[in-house]
């Protein structure tokens, strides 16, 4: 799709105009569309459901090359499965709790694909999906491809060197214990229950902004309890609150800005800081005009300084 709204590619719902989104249906497709890519001058960058990115209000001059439904196969043969990336989370954990292969049921809440949860070693419950991975496969930005075991995915909290090393992951092998689905489902469901009480539901956000870092965790807890101990609970720059619900989730009241975003984490941080002594660092990325990725916290820095 030319000239394409990327309101519609992140789960923030902000965000400018895209050259050319385009979405391969297979593996092979993926690799293919980035070697061609590589060959221009084109910017390119690789997303999933954008649950964990922030637009530019500028938009992106260049290729969006997105993994989601037409890419999400699935391949069990019992304690082991392999997956697609596109395949979306929630789905993908429903279906192993149906046959019994336990050890993801802790992800079930989490909004976005199977890559990017595997990419970032998501999870709830400060658990991660990296035990349960065996290998991963996919392309660097230029196609080629890749094959990495666990090991050498060096899985971390919320991170990975797939994640340091800009790879695209494509699919995945994984090995579950198996269990009596009927638990299973009962822990699902109580997972569920409590994010629907705890976090928001019906209004565009990405989840958590911040990292919890072990350390601050020791002295200050978690960021939502920092934030909101900072009197910043529901504080509102623009279109953009964080939410009365959980400090550390920031919402889209219907017409936010991705600046009004980048503002309000700016805000947040050093806030945070000047109170406790400890830098929160966001796990979000802000993908800027020319394709160039990085935390927002760094993007709010920069945004602060060219609007103060």
């Amino acid at each position: 799709m030319a000239d394409a709204d990327l309101r519609q590619y992140g789960r923030w719902r902000t965000g400018g105009r895209a050259r050319l989104v385009v979405e391969p249906g297979s593996v092979g497709g993926v690799r293919a569309t980035l070697a061609y890519l590589a060959g221009t001058d084109l910017p390119r960058l690789v997303v999933g459901d954008g649950s964990n990115i922030l637009f530019d209000d500028r938009g992106f001059d260049g290729v969006l090359v997105r993994i989601g439904p037409r890419l999400s196969a699935l391949r069990l043969n019992a304690p082991y499965v392999t997956a697609e990336a596109g395949i979306w989370v929630p789905r993908f954990v429903r279906l192993l709790g149906q046959r019994g292969l336990k050890g993801l049921e802790h992800a079930i809440g989490i909004p976005g694909t199977l890559g990017g949860l595997v990419m970032m070693n998501g999870g709830s419950r400060r658990q991660g999906v990296g035990s349960s991975t065996v290998e991963v496969r996919g392309c660097d930005m230029n196609g080629v491809p890749f094959a990495r075991s666990q090991a050498d995915c060096a899985f971390r909290y919320r991170g990975s060197t797939l994640q340091d090393d800009g790879l695209i992951v494509l699919e995945a092998d994984f090995r579950f214990e198996t269990a009596e689905p009927g638990p299973m489902r009962r822990d699902m469901i109580s997972i569920m229950v409590e994010r629907r009480r705890k976090f928001p539901k019906s209004q565009p956000n990405c989840g958590s902004v911040f990292l919890s870092d072990p350390r601050m965790y020791k002295v200050v807890g978690p960021p939502g309890a920092a934030i909101e101990r900072a009197g910043l609970k529901g504080r509102r720059i623009g279109g953009a609150q964080s939410s009365p619900l959980h400090a550390n989730f920031i919402v889209n009241l219907g017409d936010a800005r991705s600046a009004d975003i980048l503002s309000l984490i700016h805000l947040i941080r050093t806030t945070v800081h000047d109170q406790t002594g400890f830098w929160m660092d966001a796990e979000v990325r802000h993908i800027a005009p020319n394709g160039t990725v990085r935390p927002a916290h760094e993007a709010a820095a920069e945004h602060a300084l060219l609007t103060a």
